[in-house]
């Protein structure tokens, strides 16, 4: 069995990060399924999934750490084709990923005690996303 639906979200741009694990617990729940996979995917070039420990230290060094590895105002071919000054959220984005998949076992998500589900939007502008979320299993 394959269950698919979205996550709404409207974001604010540079750097947002969002956690999505109660709304893809939620997609899990209204599945049915009890034993599979679930894949968190987002379309675009500038939005990211991945997992983290939700609390505000790391809130805070992510963006700090993406900002180390991929700054900014660095020179980027990206920006002199589309003069859009988003070659680092491309770049971004590509390095952390547009998902993740997550075991399911007994109508649970398979996650650390300390493991949430984030968007991260590497954009600097806003967005509206629509996250895909699919169950597959029985």
């Amino acid at each position: 069995m394959i269950f698919s639906d979205f996550i709404n979200i409207r974001t604010e741009g540079k750097n947002e990060i969002i956690d999505i694990t109660g709304e893809v617990r939620s997609i899990l729940k209204n599945s049915g399924v009890s034993a599979g996979n679930i894949l968190v995917f987002v379309p675009g070039a500038t939005g990211a999934i991945t997992t983290i420990e939700f609390e505000p230290g790391l809130v805070n060094d992510f963006p700090e750490l993406m900002e180390r590895l991929i700054p900014e105002n660095s020179t980027y071919l990206h920006n002199e084709t589309w003069h859009d000054g988003n070659g680092h959220s491309h770049l971004r984005a590509s390095l952390i990923g547009p998902s993740i998949t997550i075991p399911v076992i007994e109508t649970e998500l398979v996650l650390g005690t300390w493991q949430q589900i984030i968007f991260l939007e590497f954009d600097n502008k806003p967005h509206h996303r629509r996250i895909v979320v699919q169950v597959s299993g029985e």
